[in-house]
């Protein structure tokens, strides 16, 4: 099995620098390195973007190869690079080079990690279509007031974890961003804008130098998908002059009741300003936004309730679902990343795919990757995702829960 070890970690002024060690089984004897695409053997590595002095990576998956001999957790990391503090990466193994390999080789990586740069939020010039998770948790969001304040303490140590800054277990409400080059510069495609949209956006706008909505797509109408569209203001007043949202007509029929004066801004009062909104109703067939193809993904929410997933490239993203209906299952094939419902490790809600539901339907839809999404407080990340990895050596599924502020390279 393959052992990702941190052996150290020396901090001064804004610089951290950490030496990883990544002991690599046998069968796997050469790692490469790709810019802009995944490695093919033992170690993945990621650079997802770069401006002049600035780079962002992601590296990921460590396992053998050809066969999944060993699979560690899946670890990714956003770190901003400048020319004063390179970017420094060695690979060497036992003994020299010239000498026979070793039964473990050793990689060594080492890097420095500009922390001001990415509190900064610079602006940075996408090279690959990605996706980044604004939020992967429930309507309520994690941690529950409830939870934290109960004398009894009957919540799992989920909503605890929760607190910790930088802990994987703190979601708020599921959304993604849709982010990919154009000649006239950056896209930024949001799927849904809940209740604590805002939020989201404040961690994760200046972190990784987003600053405009070009477009918003709504899966339904539910308050963790619509409740922030007021909050958009903010961009329609500072940013820019207004942001087009495409939305089913039932659920449009809704936001007439909940935004009413989002959808007739004739009822505001005079000199307030409210978000400046282009509405553009949807049908159960593909639409176009920014020239990047969007195939609606009809399923059902609870009972007689349609929600709609999306299809773009070959990212399939379900984050609400019940049940899927046999008419949906054509658009699901030859899905390279699978983003999908699963609210619980026990079983399913009357609204929700549990864990055992989601996975049953990832062995029926064999994505080559899935990624969940909306978990509850009962839903621990790392303890999850510990038994996740053992469906790679069992089954071959390539399962793992996301979270906040995840960033997945895609292909368009």
């Amino acid at each position: 099995m393959g052992r990702l070890k941190f052996l150290r970690k020396l901090k001064g002024g804004n610089e951290t620098r950490k030496d990883i060690n990544l002991l690599v089984p046998k069968r796997s004897q050469k790692v490469f390195l790709n810019k802009g695409s995944a490695c093919q053997t033992s170690v993945v590595v990621i650079f997802t973007a770069s401006v002049g002095s600035q780079m962002i990576l992601t590296h990921g998956t460590v396992r053998s190869s050809p066969c999944c001999l060993a699979h560690l957790a899946r670890l990714t990391r956003h770190l901003s690079f400048s020319k004063s503090n390179p970017f420094l990466i060695s690979v060497s193994r036992h003994g020299d080079s010239r000498s026979p390999p070793q039964s473990s080789p050793n990689l060594s990586v080492s890097y420095r990690h500009s922390i001001s740069s990415v509190q900064k939020g610079y602006q940075i010039s996408l090279e690959q279509p990605e996706i980044i998770f604004m939020g992967t948790g429930t309507s309520e969001g994690i941690p529950r007031v409830s939870c934290l304040t109960d004398p009894l303490k009957k919540c799992p140590v989920v909503c605890t974890k929760a607190v910790e800054p930088g802990n994987k277990n703190r979601r708020l409400n599921t959304s993604i961003l849709i982010r990919f080059p154009k000649p006239s510069g950056i896209c930024n495609i949001l799927i849904d804008a809940g209740k604590f949209f805002y939020q989201s956006a404040l961690r994760w706008f200046p972190t990784y130098g987003i600053r405009t909505i070009d477009a918003v797509v709504i899966t339904h109408s539910h308050a963790d998908a619509i409740g922030g569209m007021d909050d958009l203001r903010d961009w329609t007043n500072n940013v820019q002059p207004h942001i087009p949202i495409y939305v089913a007509e039932r659920d449009f029929e809704v936001m007439k009741k909940t935004h009413y004066y989002l959808v007739d801004t004739s009822v505001v009062t005079p000199g307030a300003a409210v978000s400046e909104l282009q509405f553009e109703i949807i049908h159960e067939k593909p639409f176009i936004v920014h020239d990047l193809k969007f195939t609606p993904l009809p399923v059902w929410h609870g009972r007689n309730y349609r929600s709609l997933g999306f299809r773009f490239g070959n990212v399939c993203y379900i984050s609400d679902v019940s049940e899927i209906p046999d008419e949906t299952y054509p658009l699901l094939r030859d899905c390279e990343i699978l983003i999908m419902d699963a609210l619980r490790p026990d079983r399913s809600s009357s609204t929700h795919f549990g864990l055992p539901k989601a996975l049953e339907e990832v062995r029926k839809i064999k994505p080559k990757r899935t990624l969940f999404t909306g978990m509850m407080h009962l839903m621990d990340h790392e303890k999850v995702n510990e038994g996740l990895l053992k469906l790679l050596e069992t089954e071959g599924l390539d399962v793992q829960l996301s979270y906040d502020g995840l960033r997945v390279p895609i292909n368009l």
